[in-house]
């Protein structure tokens, strides 16, 4: 007796859909990679570093093994400024307090 479908015929098309799938992550993985890298190495150089020291926001620090780093000397402004506050002048009208 032989069997009326062929198992390998099978087993292929599950390999394909999970090539498939792993390829697709692949890809994910290699463009996440690359967001991440087009964005890191300019934040992390030391030109941009250099006009911060220049306008005043950082300084450059050595500590006593001879290691250089790296230090902010001011807070960052932030996104939002902070609202001022408002002084309301004083109404004309005398208002009397009920005493209880």
């Amino acid at each position: 007796m032989t069997p009326s479908f062929d198992y390998r015929e099978r087993e292929m098309k599950g390999y394909k859909l999970i090539r498939t799938f792993l390829i697709g992550n692949l890809c994910g993985v290699i463009m996440a990679a690359a967001v991440a890298i087009a964005f890191t190495i300019p934040a992390n150089s030391d030109y941009w570093r250099m006009e911060i020291w220049k306008r005043g926001g950082a300084a450059w620090t050595v500590d006593k093994n001879g290691h250089f780093g790296w230090k902010w000397t001011v807070e960052p402004i932030p996104d939002i400024p902070h609202k001022k506050r408002v002084i309301a002048p004083p109404s004309s009208v005398k208002v009397r307090m009920e005493q209880l």
